[in-house]
């Protein structure tokens, strides 16, 4: 993925007070941060952050916190969260690899992933945010009776989504290949920036419930 590298972007994420510093140091520490004992929802791969906003305003009684890796990302969701701030979300600069180092076992009730990289390669199938290699990284941190909701357009990504979900020992609850036109699971579907960029060209957008 090539991102435009925007000046200035690294150096607002260390001073946003939405951005969590060292996050290592909040493992095992995440009810004292928010002062509550709220549901944790976390998003892999927010993007510029208006998914989980949306929701965040939603649902003022679920902690939200959104991951993304690229820094220019990112900072555009800093930039949303300066002209209407939220009191239940914060974001993380960090590799999806690394979740296990930053929230407690079995801590997290959701997980989203929305249009993630589809690293098209076989050689890179290991990278796919769906693979059976970061489901076990999903395993150590959700709830036992916690979700994970995954969406695309890719269709070629999505259908070794749902053969991952077997192999890794996960079980699949909803899915979909038509996710507008289908009126169960499209309830209350909220959608991101590329989600409405994609359905608008007429791609059928994709959707996966998953749990242990």
């Amino acid at each position: 993925m090539r991102l435009r590298n925007i000046k200035g972007a690294t150096e607002a994420i260390e001073s946003s007070p939405y951005c969590i510093q060292a996050p290592a140091e909040m493992k095992n520490h995440w009810r004292e941060f928010f002062g509550n004992d709220n549901p944790i929802h976390i998003e892999v791969g927010m993007g510029k952050g208006r998914f989980l906003m949306n929701l965040a305003a939603l649902h003022p009684d679920i902690n939200y916190i959104g991951i993304e890796r690229y820094t220019s990302v990112l900072f555009r969701a800093i930039q949303k969260m300066e002209e209407a701030p939220l009191p239940n979300v914060h974001f993380i600069c960090l590799d999806a690899d690394a979740l296990p180092e930053v929230f407690d076992e079995k801590s997290i009730d959701k997980i989203y992933l929305n249009f993630s990289d589809p690293w098209p390669k076989d050689r890179h199938a290991k990278r796919r945010l769906t693979s059976r290699q970061f489901l076990a990284r999903y395993d150590q941190i959700l709830k036992p009776d916690g979700v994970l909701e995954f969406k695309t357009d890719n269709r070629d990504l999505f259908t070794f989504s749902l053969e991952e979900v077997s192999e890794a020992g996960w079980t699949l609850k909803a899915s979909t290949f038509d996710l507008h036109n289908d009126p169960v699971l499209n309830e209350g579907n909220i959608m991101t920036e590329y989600e409405e960029k994609f359905s608008s060209k007429g791609n059928p957008i994709c959707k996966m419930i998953i749990c242990r």
